[in-house]
């Protein structure tokens, strides 16, 4: 009986702070498509935060049926003229609209219009992440400790690299260091690479070459990761750290900084996953981002809403992928309009949405079996 008290406990342990995150990310993303589409004259039918039946609903003013469904792994906008929720022109319904209905309608707006309503929704994920990383920075600081080097691991790069205890790094590959987590992040996604270092050493500006070793590290909550290690740490007593909070202007240049940060590292991940240099068994599904969520809630509210702009951030960089069925295959398929200066014809669209969906559903079924691996082996 308390197995089960306990595996129930855990199960809302994850599923709770799970719908949290990926409601607030997938709200957001759908209201930039809306907006958009409102402020280009484009009439919605349908908000939707989830897939399937619909749990629950109410019509706006202006027609618009905004609802809650049952599978809550994601969302959409549907717009007058719209055969799906993935946004396929209804061909039958267009050939006998009125000239105040194609008006209304998404298929008929000018190719710009559609970019922009497809874009706004990748656009608004950026944008919410930035604001809660400023809104962090603003109310709850930022945290830093001087990039200051006091152990130097045997055997490690640092060590092979010449470091010493009291060498403060100032830079790496030219860029500023003004913190030991900013070169930490560095360090991290750089492992294999040859690094150019300069520290200061007693007033002494020196300069170090240091390649990070590869290493599998795990977290508070028990997680492997595969991270670049130099080898050296930093005394964390409470008076070297020092939490700084930034004003409104500085804060969403910090939040920017942050945002592209998270941007960054994905794309130099996956990049590395197609020449061979990372491991795709670090990619997750929602199984991973359920356990992920229900591990950062138990840190508190302010590190499950740093989660929600990673991932929300995450979610639109993912979209702006050129796959068909995602909003960037849509603007793919614009772009190649406004080249040619027409649409290609429905027979090549489906054909893309239908490449464009065996994709996705390949990707999910990938990642899913990347997270019941994960739990297997943990």
């Amino acid at each position: 009986m308390g197995s089960l008290s306990a595996l129930g406990g855990g199960l809302i342990g994850y599923v709770v702070p799970f719908l949290f995150v990926l409601t607030v990310v997938v709200f957001f993303h759908e209201l930039g498509h809306f907006l958009m589409a409102r402020l280009c004259g484009i009439k919605v039918l349908v908000f939707s935060v989830g897939f399937g039946p619909e749990i629950a609903g109410f019509n706006d003013r202006y027609g618009t049926r905004w609802k809650i469904s049952a599978v809550p792994l994601g969302g959409y906008v549907k717009f007058f003229g719209d055969d799906n929720a993935a946004s396929v022109p209804d061909q039958a319904a267009a050939a006998s609209m009125s000239d105040a209905d194609r008006k209304d309608s998404f298929m008929f707006q000018p190719v710009g219009s559609r970019a922009a309503v497809v874009a706004a929704g990748p656009i608004a994920n950026f944008i919410l992440a930035i604001a809660i990383f400023a809104a962090i920075f603003m109310t709850v600081g930022k945290q830093t400790t001087s990039a200051r080097v006091d152990a130097v691991q045997p055997a490690s790069a640092a060590e092979a690299a010449g470091f010493k205890p009291g060498d403060l790094v100032l830079a790496i590959n030219g860029e500023k260091i003004e913190s030991f987590s900013d070169m930490q992040r560095i360090v991290s996604i750089s492992a294999g690479e040859t690094l150019s270092i300069d520290v200061d050493r007693g007033g002494a500006p020196i300069n170090l070459k240091a390649a990070p070793q590869l290493k599998e590290l795990k977290d508070n909550f028990g997680n492997v990761h595969r991270l670049g290690v130099l080898g050296i740490s930093r005394s964390m007593s409470p008076g070297d750290i020092k939490t700084e909070k930034a004003g409104p202007l500085r804060a969403i240049v910090m939040g920017a900084q942050e945002t592209w940060f998270v941007v960054d590292r994905t794309l130099a991940y996956i990049g590395g996953v197609f020449v061979g240099r990372e491991a795709a068994d670090q990619l997750g599904g929602p199984i991973r981002i359920a356990q992920v969520s229900g591990q950062v809630a138990t840190a508190g509210f302010t590190a499950l809403i740093h989660l929600t702009a990673v991932l929300s951030v995450s979610i639109g960089l993912l979209n702006l992928f050129p796959i068909p069925l995602l909003d960037g295959g849509h603007l793919l398929f614009y772009a190649i309009e406004t080249i040619r200066g027409r649409p290609l014809s429905e027979r090549a669209q489906e054909v893309g949405f239908r490449i464009g969906l065996a994709v996705v559903v390949m990707l999910m079924i990938f990642a899913t079996f990347n997270d019941i691996l994960r739990l297997a082996t943990s």
